[in-house]
């Protein structure tokens, strides 16, 4: 069922975001200060490809240790990249929930699309992971 509804989601716009992703990624790599949000956009824009079997989740909680993306640099850099970039992210993910919310077989895509848009306005310091994986919950 997570490969049809991933074959479903690519064909019928998933495409699209994660390709905003990727376009946002390249140009936070081109102005080099940006580095560090394009691998959140790069790994994020897969995870929007793809979304079904994935969660995202915060890398303190997933490894049960800070880094410089899960403390306070982490917090400075979301403020950044929400004003930057994560609102218009945000705000084409939650359109595009919108338009899923029509129909009752698009439920599914707009939840997936309301997970992207929260991801969106605050990346640093998350990581996507397959739903399986346990050792996160704990």
């Amino acid at each position: 069922m997570r490969v049809l509804g991933n074959i479903l989601w690519f064909l019928m716009g998933g495409v699209v975001m994660g390709l905003a992703w990727w376009l946002v990624g390249v140009l936070a790599l081109v102005t080099i200060v940006g580095i560090p949000w394009a691998k959140s956009c790069f790994v994020i824009g897969a995870f929007a490809f793809f979304p079904f079997g994935k969660e995202p989740v915060n890398r303190k909680v997933l490894t049960g240790e800070d880094d410089i993306g899960t403390g306070a640099l982490g917090m400075l850099g979301n403020v950044i990249w929400f004003v930057l970039a994560g609102i218009w992210l945000a705000i084409g993910h939650l359109m595009s929930a919108v338009a899923c919310f029509v129909t009752i077989i698009g439920i599914p895509f707009g939840i997936q699309h309301l997970k992207l848009a929260l991801i969106a306005l605050a990346p640093v310091g998350q990581t996507v992971v397959d739903s399986d994986r346990q050792r996160w919950v704990n």
